[in-house]
C-alpha cells in the first residue's frame, strides 16, 4: 500500500490558502478515484483507492506544525514502509506552479516537514509545489496563509492537476520515473523538456 499525504491546516478559514495546496491535490486524487474521506484511527481523514497496489490518501487534521503525529500514526497503523510514503507540500522558494519531487531532504524551513522529519526521519519522498514567495517585504507566514491572487488561479489549478498526475506516476512507476518526468521544465522556444535547474535536496 502507498500512503499519499497532503499537508495543510484543517478548517474553513484555511481552505484555498497557499499552505493548503497539499490538501487540494489530495482532494483532486480522491475525485479521480471516486472515493470519499472517512475518519482514521489517528487525527486524519483518509480515503482508500482500490487497485493492484492500494493507495491511502490522507489529510492530517492536526495543524501543520503537528503533521508528523498523524502521518507517523498512519504509517504504523497500516504498516506502510517509508519507501511507500509520498508527502505533498507547498514551497515558497519555488516559482508559482513549479513541481519538484525528491527522495529525501531537510525541512527547508517548512514547519510541516519539520514535524514529519521528527517522527519519520528524512527518508521519505516529498513533492513540493511552488506557491511563490511574494514581495520580500511581506512576512512569509502571512504569505503562505493567504489565498492565491486572481491572476495566479489558472497557474495553480494547472499545477494541482499536474501534481495529481505526478502522484499517479509515483504509484504506478516509482519515484525515479516521477522525478524524471516532473522535475523538468519546458523550453518555450523548442517545446522540448530540458534538465531541471538547481540541485538542492530540499
Amino acid at each position: 500500500m502507498k500512503l499519499i499525504v497532503g499537508l495543510g491546516n484543517p478548517g474553513g478559514k484555511f481552505r484555498g490558502t497557499r499552505h493548503n495546496i497539499g490538501f487540494a491535490v489530495i482532494d483532486e486524487l480522491a475525485r479521480r478515484g471516486g472515493v470519499a474521506f472517512d475518519a482514521a484511527p489517528v487525527e486524519a481523514l483518509v480515503a482508500k483507492v482500490r487497485g493492484a497496489d492500494p493507495v491511502l490518501l490522507a489529510k492530517p487534521m492536526t495543524f501543520m506544525n503537528a503533521s508528523g503525529e498523524a502521518v507517523g500514526g498512519l504509517a504504523r497503523y497500516f504498516k506502510i514502509e517509508l519507501a511507500d510514503v509520498l508527502v505533498i507540500v507547498d514551497e515558497a522558494q519555488l516559482p508559482l506552479g513549479k513541481l519538484r519531487a525528491r527522495a529525501r531532504g531537510s525541512a527547508g524551513g517548512h514547519n510541516g516537514l519539520k514535524s514529519l522529519i521528527a517522527h519519520l526521519g528524512e527518508q521519505f519522498a516529498r513533492l513540493r509545489i511552488g506557491v511563490g514567495r511574494g514581495g520580500q517585504q511581506r512576512d512569509l507566514a502571512d504569505h503562505v496563509l493567504a489565498r492565491f491572487d486572481d491572476d495566479e488561479r489558472a497557474i495553480i489549478e494547472d499545477s494541482i492537476g499536474r501534481a495529481a498526475d505526478a502522484v499517479e506516476r509515483f504509484v504506478e512507476d516509482g519515484l525515479a520515473a516521477t522525478m524524471n518526468r516532473f522535475n523538468r521544465k519546458t523550453d518555450a522556444g523548442s517545446g522540448k523538456p530540458e534538465a531541471e535547474d538547481g540541485n538542492e535536496d530540499n
